[in-house]
């Protein structure tokens, strides 16, 4: 929007969220540090006490609390009952970071005015983590370039499918799986053509698969695709897609995906005819297409 600067959203839902869960434990803070003291309790399990409404795990609690000694951002370090309501409001924007990892998609990379804002962001964030976000998490998008060319792939004026940097029309003289593609009038040529150039060719691609990608990343989920056969076309995307967190083995996967296959496991292999021992780690690009096979199939 022109004379708007985005910046003010990212602000204003950090600001929202910081005041929400500092402002929770501020008011209870002095009662919170008369029973850590009377119970003896370590600090992260006071904290997780305190923080688990907020579907918070310990070990993220304890992430927080890792970089807060690690920092020295407070004196006092873990000691809670030292800790004064700066110290603590420092740790939940530590804490913040840790739980609500942020992915800042900026939009409408199509419009004329949009390289002033872009360039401010950058700017803003560039080698600095602020607002709770960092320059490698701020994503350029079109989602309205996104849906025209998915309603053009689906209407058969071109081949294209979600990343590409580019598509082919008839004007290429290419087909489609054998099927011709539908001639372009000129007007849709035209918004095509606008599209290659103020956003394929500039940014590389709409950007929103490269959302999804980088939040799956950011919150260490490996993406898994269960297969009931190996025999798949290089371009052929997979039915689902099941996301798990690192270090899950594959029988961890079988007994996630359902009990019966946990049950009736009888082994597992990948991409290659590849066998997979149960407690083989799941890793992105090695073995994250997992065929499994229970007894009796």
């Amino acid at each position: 929007t022109k004379g708007y600067d985005p910046v003010n959203d990212i602000q204003w839902l950090r600001g929202e969220i910081d005041a929400w869960v500092y402002g929770n434990l501020e008011r209870r803070w002095p009662g919170i540090v008369r029973r850590h003291t009377a119970t003896k309790a370590p600090s992260v399990d006071t904290l997780h006490a305190q923080l688990g409404g907020y579907g918070t795990t310990r070990d993220i609690v304890q992430r927080a609390m890792d970089t807060v000694v690690r920092t020295s951002l407070i004196a006092s370090k873990d000691e809670l009952a030292q800790w004064t309501l700066d110290d603590l409001h420092v740790f939940v924007n530590v804490f913040l970071d840790h739980r609500f990892p942020t992915i800042v998609a900026l939009n409408k990379i199509d419009m004329p005015d949009s390289g002033k804002n872009i360039a401010s962001i950058i700017k803003r964030y560039h080698k600095a983590s602020r607002d709770g976000i960092s320059e490698e998490n701020i994503v350029l998008t079109s989602a309205l370039a996104e849906c025209f060319l998915r309603r053009m792939v689906k209407q058969n004026y071109i081949q294209y499918m979600t990343g590409d940097d580019d598509f082919v029309s008839n004007d290429d003289g290419v087909s489609n799986n054998g099927v011709e593609l539908k001639e372009l009038d000129e007007k849709t040529r035209r918004r095509l053509g606008n599209i290659r150039d103020l956003v394929l060719f500039r940014y590389g691609s709409t950007g929103v698969q490269d959302v999804i990608v980088r939040a799956v990343e950011v919150l260490g989920f490996v993406p898994v695709y269960p297969v009931k056969s190996l025999n798949f076309g290089a371009a052929e995307a997979f039915r689902d897609c099941v996301l798990v967190r690192k270090g899950t083995t594959v029988r961890e996967f079988a007994r996630k995906l359902h009990n019966r296959l946990d049950v009736g496991y009888a082994g597992a292999e990948t991409v290659g005819g590849i066998q997979l021992a149960e407690d083989d780690v799941i890793e992105v690009g090695k073995n994250n297409i997992i065929k499994i096979t229970t007894i009796g199939s």
